[in-house]
């Protein structure tokens, strides 16, 4: 981990200064979490918009295609990750069923559900990745 040496703080401890820089990084990493527990920084979507990766777009467009038997194209994959600001894949921004559900019942995650252990929307993606499930028990 890269070290930080700051040299005014105007007034704050090291300590007030050391809480909000691990709340601030804290914050962003929660924020790369999907609503469906997923963690968009390791989504392909998300490191080809990152990276400008055409061969990557190409890839995930073709297996996004065939996983959802519907043409996505390569110019179709730019996301930034599905909870902040910014590109969104047609897909996520306006037809993934549980981001629609989450926003609808005004949850961050899916992690705020009563209903996320019954869920036929996220059974798929909790069953296929053990990670998303923790994500959202967070």
């Amino acid at each position: 981990m890269a070290k930080i040496k700051i040299t005014e703080t105007n007034g704050a401890s090291a300590k007030d200064i050391s809480d909000a820089i691990g709340k601030f990084l804290e914050d962003r990493k929660n924020e790369m979490i999907a609503y469906c527990g997923l963690d968009c920084e390791k989504c392909d979507a998300y490191i080809a918009t990152k990276n400008d990766d055409r061969a990557l777009r190409e890839k995930t467009a073709k297996l996004w295609s065939e996983l959802n038997n519907v043409a996505i194209l390569p110019e179709h994959i730019n996301c930034e990750g599905c909870r902040r600001d910014g590109k969104k894949t047609v897909f996520c921004e306006s037809l993934c069923p549980i981001r629609l559900c989450a926003l609808e019942k005004g949850f961050e995650t899916c992690g705020g559900c009563a209903e996320l252990e019954k869920c036929e929307k996220i059974a798929m993606v909790i069953s296929n990745n053990r990670d998303a499930l923790a994500n959202l028990r967070g």
